[in-house]
């Protein structure tokens, strides 16, 4: 049945955030190798292989579905920009300062070519990967973001006409395009080899980096989100997708680099997030719901961008390249997850949800959409790895939120 402009709040989607970057964490903490016992350091760097980069298409995906379920007819694209704007600038600008900052206290500056497209957020649209994973380096993922707020308005306008029963080829085709990716990367000349996985730097960057490749995954979001309000029928609930996404990752982890990032997981994911927002919708509600795990996902956009910065310039404080027993390397994680947890709080309670009250605005209430019928026309963070890969080099990039 299609909802009504009134739609219901989707709480396990603001939790399904926090296990998302849960993953991304888990991953970065494999690239500090504080196991003394290489054994075990190589298990667990095996193990998280791929989290990161799953965390990171979750993101992606559950950004074009959510800001599509909140979406009104009335809203206007200057509204929405600025709204996107107050979520997203403030914690960057403090986290980019602290970067900074810390990058300079470690010895090893920033340069002007670096900070100012940081800053900016406009630094992964160069395929140099000085540039695009400088300073905080999990900061890419917010100039992907940026550029699906830009395209925003535009696109949902074209979705809102598509038919709702045409959804799922629209859905089917952004999905089965995110594979084309790293085949089309096969087309660019030799160039310089990344330090981890396979490939060249220019293909990383084509098929991981790069906003417009990336769009795919947010448009799977839009399209799922339509699928869902207009009552269109999705295949699965919340455990077959879970199913999937497990045989999914392990698939990932096998796959020649460039077609594990994100090739083998887009789909589960989108399957995951569409089932759980109904479940929501439908008032049954999910673990996911909550209220300190719906909570912990509020906290998720501040503990993305403070937790690399912690687990990196902690880790040099306490003496780079160390290593320690499985208790102490144990302990130290958790209480790097714990500072991060803490700060995490502490940014959104006295920067982001004042940012959005003052910086954001209020947004005037909007005409109802058509719930029935022909669609209307009118019209908010990755990874460095360490484990190696099958053959050769290890599939991790090091140093890098990429």
């Amino acid at each position: 049945m299609p909802l009504s402009e009134n739609r219901p709040r989707l709480p396990s989607l603001t939790g399904l955030r926090f296990i998302a970057v849960l993953l991304v964490f888990a991953f970065h903490a494999s690239l500090q190798t504080p196991f003394a016992d290489r054994g075990l350091g190589t298990a667990y760097a095996e193990l998280v292989a791929g989290a990161g980069w799953l965390g990171v298409s979750f993101f992606f995906v559950l950004s074009g579905f959510v800001l599509t379920w909140s979406s009104r007819t009335g809203d206007t694209a200057v509204s929405f920009w600025r709204r996107r704007a107050a979520k997203i600038y403030p914690l960057h600008l403090l986290t980019w300062a602290a970067a900074l900052a810390l990058l300079a206290w470690s010895g090893a500056p920033a340069t002007a070519r670096q900070a100012v497209p940081n800053l900016l957020l406009v630094h992964t649209w160069a395929p140099d990967r000085a540039v695009f994973s400088s300073l905080n380096d999990v900061s890419w993922s917010l100039s992907c973001e940026v550029f699906f707020y830009l395209a925003f308005p535009l696109a949902i306008a074209a979705v809102r006409r598509i038919r709702p029963e045409r959804l799922w080829l629209w859905a089917a085709g952004a999905a089965l395009a995110v594979p084309l990716l790293p085949l089309l990367s096969e087309l660019l000349p030799p160039g310089e080899a990344l330090p981890f996985g396979s490939g060249s730097v220019a293909q990383f960057w084509l098929v991981y980096v790069l906003p417009v490749g990336r769009a795919l995954e947010f448009a799977l979001g839009v399209l799922l989100a339509r699928m869902v309000l207009t009552g269109r029928r999705l295949p699965g609930g919340i455990p077959t997708a879970a199913v999937l996404l497990a045989a999914g990752y392990a698939l990932s982890l096998r796959l020649p680099f460039l077609y594990g990032l994100t090739s083998a997981t887009v789909v589960p994911i989108g399957l995951l997030v569409a089932a759980v927002a109904r479940r929501d919708a439908a008032g049954r509600g999910s673990f996911l719901a909550r209220p300190a795990l719906v909570r912990l996902g509020e906290w998720s956009f501040a503990f993305y961008l403070v937790h690399r910065l912690l687990l990196q310039h902690g880790h040099r404080l306490l003496g780079e390249g160390r290593t320690w027993s499985a208790p102490a390397a144990v302990a130290l994680l958790a209480a790097a997850f714990a500072l991060s947890l803490l700060i995490s709080w502490a940014l959104h309670t006295l920067v982001e949800r004042p940012a959005m009250r003052l910086l954001g605005g209020s947004r005037r209430t909007a005409p109802p959409e058509r719930p029935a019928g022909p669609p209307p026309t009118g019209p908010a963070p990755a990874p460095a790895p360490v484990a190696p890969a099958a053959a050769g080099r290890p599939r991790h990039p090091r140093g890098s939120s990429r």
